[in-house]
């Protein structure tokens, strides 16, 4: 038996070397590198100290405890440097002083997420540059945190980004970004920032993107395809009363294509003190295809979040394929729901309430409410209304065709439960209505109309019996 043990020691052992020799790795810790240049006190420079260890040394690099001084951007150029990874520990913290990203990763990769366009080059020398646990901060007006461009598999991890401009910024051409458990939190520009990207496959999931004033997730002038935005806390990414409109999450499609996104298990909150603040806002008229007129893109899922407390919790236009299902939201002040020129929308199990709990301050002034405009084919099913608007109606559907709402309730009516304006071709089916005076009514119809009315109910019950709906 010892003679066994021993044989698969001595076998280990060869396997180990041999790993070794066929797959070499190496880890650098930084000071032990350049000790006498790399400070770390907050007080010397360390710019070119950093910059001579990335060049030279490259591979895993592991900052110890320290504040690192940075006067100008660390290019890290991967296919001249090779596969590259920093490293804080946590306890690193690199102080921007200077204008742009802290660091920024730059390389070659121009083709899809398809292995069969990812030249030997990204993957001999670039593929996945990873961040982890570090801390940035701005101490420039135009300090950023992490920029990339030509990357495949940029992989961010528990990084931090504080008092910069953007946190994150991704710009050109990028393919399978990954951002986890990052706190990218009171920066001056965007959490988040997809600038005039083409990018497809990115993760952003198990965030905190809070109290960036230029919006939390933000795609502006890019092609986006299959962005999952997954269990993140994102909140009050708005900027004061004087900022200009912005929110938590914002995919405009103008004159690009953002499309195939999933927003899912989040927290999605705050300022309704902000003008024109919304949790989700997705402009989906894209650039034209040579092959359809159809100009709206989509295929969106906003499922299971927890919305509330801005002017508008979801404002949609020109969005073509999306199901909002099970998400819970509560004062929206302008609406909780604005749907403009969408189409092919399926609303399904959300939770619209007003809690008297949250009627501090002025949340009782929250109008509340879900507002269609020029929408067609909408479905909308076993959704709960749960608490009085302070619209004319708790759903309006305003110069819309093709409607099916079915399966519904509207708990607490105090003018009417459903506004069908001028609207084509819609049935009202099995719905629950409870209003909360006698001049309240379930359903009202004006305009022009084809709707079918039906296996429906409806009661008055007295304000003083609503237990303050």
């Amino acid at each position: 038996m010892d003679r066994q043990i021993k044989l698969i020691g001595f076998v280990s052992f060869l396997l180990f070397i041999s790993c070794s020799f066929y797959f070499p790795g190496r880890e650098v810790v930084a000071d032990e590198v350049s000790p006498e240049s790399l400070v770390g006190d907050g007080k010397v420079d360390d710019t070119a100290a950093i910059e001579k260890l990335i060049k030279e040394n490259g591979g895993a690099i592991r900052f110890r405890r320290g504040v690192y001084r940075l006067t100008r951007t660390i290019e890290i150029d991967m296919a001249k440097v090779g596969w590259t990874s920093l490293s804080g520990d946590g306890v690193a913290q690199f102080c921007m002083e200077g204008p742009g990203p802290a660091f920024r990763f730059v390389g070659t990769h121009r083709g899809t997420a398809n292995p069969g366009t990812v030249q030997p080059n990204v993957w001999e020398n670039e593929r996945t540059p990873m961040v982890d646990a570090i801390e940035i901060i701005g101490a420039h007006p135009d300090a950023s945190g992490i920029e990339a461009d030509g990357t495949m598999q940029l992989t961010l991890t528990r990084v931090v980004v504080r008092k910069a401009k953007d946190a994150i910024r991704l710009v050109n051409r990028n393919r399978n970004t990954t951002l986890s458990e990052c706190h990218l939190y009171e920066n001056h520009g965007v959490g988040v920032f997809l600038d005039h990207v083409n990018l497809h496959q990115i993760n952003i999931c198990n965030c905190h993107i809070s109290y960036n004033a230029g919006g939390g997730v933000v795609a502006k002038g890019s092609e986006i395809r299959n962005l999952q935005i997954t269990g993140c806390d994102i909140e009050g990414n708005m900027g004061d009363s004087d900022a200009s409109p912005t929110a938590n999450v914002w995919l405009d499609s103008t004159d690009s294509s953002v499309g195939e996104v999933a927003i899912v298990g989040c927290t999605i909150q705050h300022t309704h003190d902000a003008p024109g603040s919304a949790n989700v806002r997705i402009n989906g008229l894209s650039n034209p295809r040579d092959f359809t007129d159809e100009r709206r893109t989509g295929n969106i899922t906003i499922a299971d979040n927890i919305l509330s407390d801005v002017q508008t919790n979801l404002d949609l236009s020109h969005v073509r394929g999306i199901t909002i299902t099970g998400n819970t939201l509560w004062k929206g002040y302008t609406a909780n729901v604005v749907a403009k020129h969408c189409g092919q929308v399926v609303f399904n199990g959300n939770l619209y309430d007003r809690n008297p709990r949250y009627h501090y301050g002025d949340g009782a002034s929250a109008k509340l409410g879900v507002i269609l405009e020029h929408c067609d084919d909408v479905t909308i099913a076993s959704e709960h209304f749960g608490g009085a608007t302070k619209q004319e109606a708790d759903l309006t559907l305003r110069n819309c065709d093709g409607a099916n709402i079915t399966g519904c309730t509207f708990a607490a009516i105090d003018r009417v439960g459903i506004g069908l304006e001028s609207t084509t071709f819609a049935q009202v089916t099995s719905c629950l209505f409870t209003a909360q005076n006698q001049q309240a009514t379930q359903v009202r119809f004006s305009g022009k109309k084809d709707c079918e009315y039906r296996n429906n109910r409806f009661r008055v019950v007295e304000p003083k019996q609503t237990n303050e709906r």
